[in-house]
């Protein structure tokens, strides 16, 4: 296969890094209401997609989305993090997203869970403290 732009191959190491933050961004912006602003109405809202126990498994959710898109920002801990937002993903899909199709349903899930699968098998990339596994 021929290379068209051999400059960037050069800069590869960025591309996880994108997508690292990206995904931060994502996952703080919707765990910190989930922990920290709309606690009961989470509560109630994964009762009635029946997880349960439900206070815990926020506990869980907004922990993995706000503490682990803190982790993703500065690199540290991507690869387990990643694993535990494809499960969050997936959980997401499975519980409330499928039934409303592809469109205006899990779409934007199923991106975010590319995302993780990418950085799980790319790693943290340029600017990171992390270590790889």
């Amino acid at each position: 296969m021929v290379n068209l732009f051999p400059l960037l191959l050069y800069y590869s190491e960025f591309a996880p890094l994108i997508l690292r933050l990206v995904l931060a961004a994502v996952f703080i912006a919707h765990g910190y209401p989930k922990l920290f602003k709309n606690f009961p109405e989470t509560v109630a809202f994964f009762e009635s997609v029946g997880i349960k126990p439900a206070k815990f498994w926020v506990w869980v959710v907004g922990l993995v989305e706000f503490g682990g898109g803190s982790l993703l920002l500065i690199g540290f801990f991507v690869q387990p993090v990643a694993i535990l937002i494809s499960i969050d993903m997936l959980v997401a899909i499975w519980k409330v997203k499928y039934k409303r199709g592809f469109v205006d349903g899990y779409e934007f899930d199923l991106a975010l869970l590319a995302i993780a699968l990418s950085l799980i098998f790319l790693g943290a990339g340029a600017y990171s403290i992390d270590l790889p596994f």
